[in-house]
């Protein structure tokens, strides 16, 4: 993803420099950068890192190292922002600003991401679980690929997504279960789920059908954009970026959706140097500011 975000500023020009005074400022005094609410947050800190990269702009390694330490092997941590932490060690340490930053946690990080291993294969956000999701799935991959390993028993892992399979040709992130507790096949799919799935199983060099292709060129907005589903009111920056990933992996030409989704990403920028998430959203932060660059480096090439 960070190598094709890197490509956004040919899209951008002197805006590119509003972006980096935009992420200077999320920055907090502690080194980590700001959620919503202003805190620091390592969720945050992630996509603030890796905009910076994306941008190729210098950013205080040292000080965002100094807020990871902080974390140190992630005792205490959930899922999502354990996977962040080893996300975060890996920006700090592929940084060409990184000034010798290294991480003393990785094989402490990597077993407690071991600790949310479902009984099905894949990995949930909570201990104990039966099934995986989608979305659990990516990030501990990630977390593997980030620590340069790769993740144990990747066939149990494709089983687990298998049984997210939807009945539409797609992937939802999670089981569902009908009222009672019977388990049923879902109908209808998720285009982060799915292209979570896909990203994923192009990691483990493994086919993805082409009618996976279809199904996510289809949640395309009639003004640009992806729908999260199909029916989703209004399109969004997230689902767009991650669906234009999941069709460049699938090698899949999307060139006639490019100046609509060019339009529609354009709607969600300001001048402050950031992106909305979606037309209703009225908040800018490092997340969605990363998304837009991801999309807008899908779309520059």
């Amino acid at each position: 993803m960070l190598q094709v975000a890197r490509l956004a500023p040919k899209l951008l020009g002197e805006a590119t420099e509003l972006i980096r005074a935009f992420l200077i400022h999320q920055q907090n005094s502690d080194g980590g950068f700001r959620d919503r609410d202003g805190r620091s947050d390592l969720y945050y800190t992630v996509f603030g890192l890796d905009a910076f990269e994306a941008i190729q702009a210098d950013f205080p390694a040292e000080k965002i190292a100094e807020f990871a330490r902080s974390f140190e092997s992630g005792e205490g941590l959930d899922f999502v922002h354990l996977c962040c932490l080893a996300r975060c060690w890996a920006g700090l340490t592929g940084s060409q600003t990184r000034a010798g930053v290294e991480c003393p946690f990785r094989q402490e990080i990597l077993k407690r991401v071991e600790n949310f291993r479902s009984s099905d294969g894949g990995y949930h956000p909570k201990q104990g679980n039966d099934s995986g999701t989608a979305y659990a799935a990516f990030l501990a991959q990630g977390a593997y690929s980030d620590f340069g390993r790769k993740v144990p028993e990747p066939l149990r892992l494709v089983q687990s997504l298998k049984l997210l399979e939807t009945s539409d040709g797609a992937w939802q992130n999670e089981r569902f279960l009908k009222p009672g507790g019977s388990e049923s096949r879902a109908t209808v799919g998720s285009t982060n789920a799915t292209a979570a799935a896909v990203t994923l199983l192009r990691h483990l060099d493994l086919p993805v059908n082409d009618s996976v292709a279809h199904w996510l060129i289809s949640r395309v907005h009639p003004q640009g954009g992806f729908l999260a589903s199909p029916s989703a009111p209004v399109p969004d920056l997230l689902s767009t970026a991650t669906a234009l990933h999941a069709l460049s992996g699938m090698q899949y030409d999307f060139e006639k959706i490019k100046e609509p989704c060019l339009d529609f990403i354009d709607t969600l920028w300001t001048n402050e140097g950031a992106f909305h998430g979606n037309w209703t959203d009225e908040t800018v932060d490092c997340e969605y500011t990363f998304y837009g660059l991801l999309a807008l480096g899908h779309l520059s090439l």
